[in-house]
């Protein structure tokens, strides 16, 4: 018995010797715990924690908090008004290039052409552009060969001007009759008629008198929207002839008759029509048989010819 108690003793003695180990132990990592928090004192460590915390907080708020927002709109701000520089440079560029191309088509500009009605003069060949006078019918003008929007350019007093397509001719107008002769053919008689035509640019070459054939024509049968003027064969070339164009049997034959109608006035040398030919000078005979010419366009059936004396 006596043994046994002795180690229970034993034991109970290993017990505390274990306590008074750990126990330095214990003192050991509190004394390093103490230091390491010290040590999270230094001011060198306080920044970075407060760095950390910086980026923390931001993360934990959003990004609607986030400051670089505002960069974002201000470099949003600058390459628009980029864009608007780039954009503005470009229109100047193009406004140089355009006057650059003017100059040099003014400077070589050496072909002339008749104006065959009065025309408007304008600044450029846009819908935007000012006018900026006239020049009359019967003018020889020089042209630089451009067109654009339906308006050619020409060189007047040595700067470029645009005027509507269509009224300018290789040939020089027949001049305008006189007063005294103007007033007279206003008042035409009944059928006759020396107002404008929607196209003027079919009298360029053509006699007084065929223009007035043209004029009493186009008003009569206004269904009409095609004539042949002056051209270099036949008796287009001497500007007396004149061409109405069409097929219709039927409307060509008014025609025909509305002309016979009026050769005294109109002073008219022939008509030919569907392959018969009629003149003042042998009205007696009528209409009589003009040939085969090899077509239709010369045996007269697509369109009805007459000349004038004058």
């Amino acid at each position: 018995m006596a043994d046994h108690r002795h180690k229970r003793d034993a034991d109970a003695r290993r017990k505390p010797r274990a306590a008074f180990v750990a126990g330095p132990i214990a003192l050991l990592a509190t004394a390093s715990a103490v230091t390491l928090g010290v040590l999270a004192t230094d001011s060198s460590a306080g920044d970075l924690v407060a760095k950390d915390t910086t980026a923390h907080d931001t993360a934990a708020t959003g990004a609607a908090t986030a400051s670089p927002a505002v960069p974002r709109r201000d470099a949003a701000v600058s390459r628009a008004g980029s864009r608007l520089d780039a954009k503005k440079l470009q229109q100047a560029r193009e406004a140089e290039q355009e006057q650059a191309a003017t100059l040099r088509a003014v400077r070589a500009a050496d072909t002339r052409l008749w104006t065959t009605t009065l025309l408007n003069l304008w600044s450029d060949s846009t819908s935007e552009a000012t006018q900026v006078g006239t020049v009359d019918a019967g003018k020889h003008v020089l042209v630089t060969g451009r067109k654009a929007d339906g308006r050619v350019e020409l060189v007047i007093d040595g700067k470029s001007r645009w005027v509507t397509a269509g009224y300018l001719s290789d040939e020089k107008p027949a001049p305008e009759p006189a007063p005294e002769e103007a007033a007279a053919r206003t008042a035409a008689p009944a059928g006759l008629s020396m107002a404008p035509c929607p196209d003027p640019g079919v009298e360029s070459g053509l006699t007084s008198q065929a223009v007035y054939v043209y004029r009493s024509v186009c008003h009569a049968f206004p269904q009409i929207t095609s004539y042949g003027g002056w051209d270099g064969h036949g008796e287009h070339s001497s500007g007396r002839a004149l061409d109405i164009m069409t097929s219709d049997k039927a409307l060509g034959d008014q025609i025909a008759d509305f002309l016979q109608a009026h050769a005294s006035e109109l002073d008219l040398y022939d008509v030919i029509w569907w392959d018969q030919i009629w003149t003042p000078v042998r009205s007696s005979e009528g209409w009589r048989d003009y040939g085969d010419h090899g077509s239709a366009t010369a045996n007269h059936m697509d369109h009805v010819h007459v000349s004038t004396n004058g």
